[in-house]
């Protein structure tokens, strides 16, 4: 016990020390800040962000693709997950014993694979003959063009040179891709990360499907949230692609060929849809020199227009209920506007005055007073930023309790917003913790640059990082009033809950 207090008393005074920088921070301004950053551009439209730290012998490098689940149509979704996966595959030179052969071999797999989808599409009428012959013959050439492959080079060289985190995230409104490594190894990281989007080979296409398929079964079919999530979403977009699923449709991804996904990638990964963030021991000179000379190798290309469907406004509240013998939960969500609204720093107040820890008012009016949640919240940013998302309220009952019971109490805490303006002491916590959480965000080399390029990317101009701190400092108890009024109304809400059912025998 006596440790665990020593523990905290430490961490608030971490904490503290920590909030008395902020001023430095912020007001030595962005300027200060700015002395230590450098942006340049390619040619070929390549954003380069770079940032001086120089306290050890480290670069954090964050390639942020601007194409997510959003710029999927329909029949092609979950593309832009699965190029994810085919960015570790390797290139022309990396990952491949003889790529003239592995090329051919893989031309011949879509050729047999357009086959199957065209005997598959004559439902009952299929030749299982000839479908037997043309899997086999599949088959046949995939094991082929596995004895081509290194598999695994383009991680094992990294890893034999000191790299760690290797990894990419795909989400609704980007793919990124990150490492850390050491700084002299920087020349190998400009090498292999150009090659990826220089150079890509699809390689293992149809082999890497059954394991986004998986994925799909374990995240979404298998998990009653997630197969709540897709159903909530399917329900409170009639229009916009954020309705879609990230991982896909089963049906699309089975159907997927590497030549869909080619011209996919062709679309969306040229140059101008990249923006790099190098966060670390670097030399900005030297930075740009090595980017010219391996980056700017990347033909240029248009940059693809965003999404242009725009969700209507809902005319009713919409409702869906899956029937699950599982954990009873609800949502309520009501359509807002994108990050780069006015009333975005709004709505960051919101979520903290309502949902973040055991102080918000759902934690403490259904968990620990009414006792009938073991957990509630709200939050922004669901399921994207780029484009107008959800707020979305949450709440799982406690036992004995139901979904309706929720679901009351959540609409009377609600209309309490609405109504009673927020206290100066719920508003000034709600900008003391955005504060303290931009600090530990910001406090290693991998979250500057996960943030710069996410800035950079969504809302046009890094330096929001820290302008929306101005903007949370701004929000009043009426702003709050005047925001809750406009989007927490009945007609604009969507409600998605687990109804529990028996086990099926």
């Amino acid at each position: 016990m006596k440790n665990l207090l020593m523990e905290r008393i430490g961490l608030a005074v971490v904490l503290f020390a920590l909030l008395a920088l902020v001023p430095t921070v912020m007001g030595q301004d962005l300027a200060e800040f700015d002395k230590f950053l450098t942006e340049f551009t390619l040619d070929n439209g390549i954003k380069f962000l770079v940032l001086e730290r120089h306290e050890a012998p480290v670069v954090a490098c964050h390639t942020h693709v601007n194409v997510g689940a959003v710029d999927e149509v329909k029949g092609i979704t979950g593309l832009a997950h699965l190029l994810e996966h085919m960015a570790f595959k390797g290139t022309k030179t990396i990952g491949t014993k003889d790529y003239e052969a592995e090329a051919k071999l893989m031309a011949k797999m879509d050729e047999i694979f357009q086959a199957i989808k065209f005997e598959q599409r004559k439902g009952n009428k299929a030749d299982e003959q000839r479908l037997g012959e043309l899997h086999s013959e599949f088959k046949k050439a995939q094991q082929e063009a596995q004895e081509l492959l290194v598999h695994d080079e383009f991680k094992e060289a990294f890893r034999r040179a000191g790299c760690v985190g290797l990894n990419a995230r795909t989400n609704y409104d980007s793919t990124v891709y990150l490492v850390s490594l050491p700084s002299n190894k920087l020349e190998l990281w400009m090498l292999m990360e150009s090659d990826r989007f220089l150079n890509p080979v699809l390689r293992e296409f149809y082999k890497e499907k059954d394991v986004v398929m998986e994925e799909r079964r374990l995240r979404a079919e298998s998990q009653p949230v997630g197969r709540l999530g897709e159903e909530f979403l399917a329900v409170a977009y009639k229009a916009h692609p954020y309705g879609e699923p990230a991982v896909g449709h089963m049906s699309d991804i089975k159907t997927l060929t590497r030549i869909e996904a080619q011209a996919f990638f062709n679309k969306y990964y040229g140059p101008r849809n990249l923006t790099i963030a190098l966060v670390g021991d670097v030399n900005p000179n030297r930075v740009e020199e090595l980017a010219q000379a391996y980056f700017g190798r990347i033909p240029y290309h248009p940059q693809p227009d965003p999404v242009e469907t725009v969700e209507p406004p809902q005319l009713g509240e919409r409702r869906v209920v899956v029937e699950d013998p599982a954990q009873p939960i609800v949502l309520i969500g009501y359509h807002k506007p994108s990050i780069n609204h006015p009333d975005n720093a709004v709505f960051d107040a919101i979520t903290d005055i309502m949902g973040i820890g055991r102080t918000s008012r759902l934690y403490k009016s259904l968990v620990k007073e009414k006792k009938i949640a073991m957990y509630a919240t709200g939050f922004q940013g669901r399921p994207g930023n780029r484009y107008p998302g959800l707020f979305v309220f949450y709440a799982v009952p406690a036992r004995n309790h139901t979904n309706e019971e929720c679901e009351e109490v959540l609409y009377a805490e609600i209309e309490r917003l609405k109504n009673e303006p927020v206290s100066d002491k719920e508003l000034e916590k709600a900008k003391t913790r955005a504060r303290a959480g931009l600090i530990r965000r910001l406090s290693s080399n991998s979250g500057l640059a996960r943030h710069l390029t996410f800035y950079e990317t969504i809302t046009g101009n890094w330096q929001n990082i820290f302008k929306q701190l101005d903007q949370i400092e701004q929000v009043t108890a009426t702003d709050i009033l005047r925001v809750t009024r406009t989007y927490f109304t009945t007609k604009n809400r969507t409600i998605g809950m687990i109804k529990t059912v028996p086990m099926e025998k």
